[in-house]
């Protein structure tokens, strides 16, 4: 209850900064994911079957260093100099040039990176979208380029830990690697992604635990614990997304939208 009024202000302050500048249109791909259930890695401790997710349309990559450029010069309360402190800490496209300079060309087709959950989530309504939820997020990203759901095969599991396990000190690849089965590229691979209910993603080793103060400073949190712990990969990003308030950014996580299948900008 009192998380939900501390939280007020700065969600109208958001508001106004949603509202202002003109629309970004862009020509991204956005790809249908169509409806189904999901044997999510988190489970409720009310609810610990599968969860249903409804149809969505997603970005086919991730938003990269040009598209997020162009966010900036037709919105420039968003630039490093402009954005308030309080939805963009000081790390905010810290490797950036002045205003909107995305710096050298060769890295312009890389994603975004050092974005914090304000700024993804005003892009993403720039383009008529949102950022996906955890469960949108994790129901794609189960997908390898043939199968709806890969989290079985020990050997798909490795691949996408291998890259978990690889230095992230180099510059980031182009965006637009091999297509999931939903025609999604880069979910695994490229960089971490925020998702809209990061700050929910309250996950405890033992869901006995039911006494935790912590699960009571978020609106509406849940008691979650692991279902499937030998996805190694995806309880990574789980642990670093719930580290992380909603104005950090850090140089390997970026973003990318969702809207409903068929909206347009």
């Amino acid at each position: 209850m009192h998380a939900c009024r501390r939280k007020a202000l700065p969600a109208l302050l958001l508001g106004l900064l949603l509202g202002a500048g003109s629309a970004v249109v862009q020509a991204a791909d956005y790809v249908p994911v169509p409806a189904g259930s999901l044997r999510s890695v988190l489970v409720s401790d009310a609810d610990p079957g599968p969860v249903a997710v409804a149809s969505y349309a997603m970005r086919a990559t991730p938003v990269t260093r040009a598209e997020y450029a162009a966010f900036l010069a037709a919105q420039p309360q968003w630039q490093r100099e402009t954005a308030p402190l309080v939805f963009a800490s000081p790390g905010y496209l810290a490797h950036w040039g002045a205003a909107a300079d995305a710096g050298a060309s060769a890295s312009l087709t890389a994603p975004v990176t050092e974005v914090s959950w304000f700024a993804a989530k005003a892009f993403c309504a720039s383009e008529g979208g949102r950022l996906p939820s955890w469960v949108e997020w994790e129901y794609a990203a189960a997908a390898d380029a043939t199968r709806a759901d890969a989290r079985d095969d020990p050997a798909w599991l490795a691949r996408i830990l291998g890259w978990y396990g690889r230095p992230a000190d180099g510059p980031l690849p182009a965006v637009g690697g091999a297509a999931n089965f939903y025609g999604v590229h880069d979910l695994h691979g490229v960089v971490w992604e925020w998702v809209d209910d990061f700050n929910a993603l309250l996950v405890d080793a033992d869901s006995r635990a039911g006494d935790d103060p912590d699960r009571l400073k978020f609106c509406g949190a849940g008691a979650i614990s692991f279902k499937d712990r030998a996805n190694y990969a995806v309880l990574m990003r789980i642990a670093l997304l719930s580290s992380l308030k909603a104005a950090d950014s850090t140089s390997s996580l970026g973003f990318r939208c969702v809207r409903a299948e068929g909206a347009t900008p």
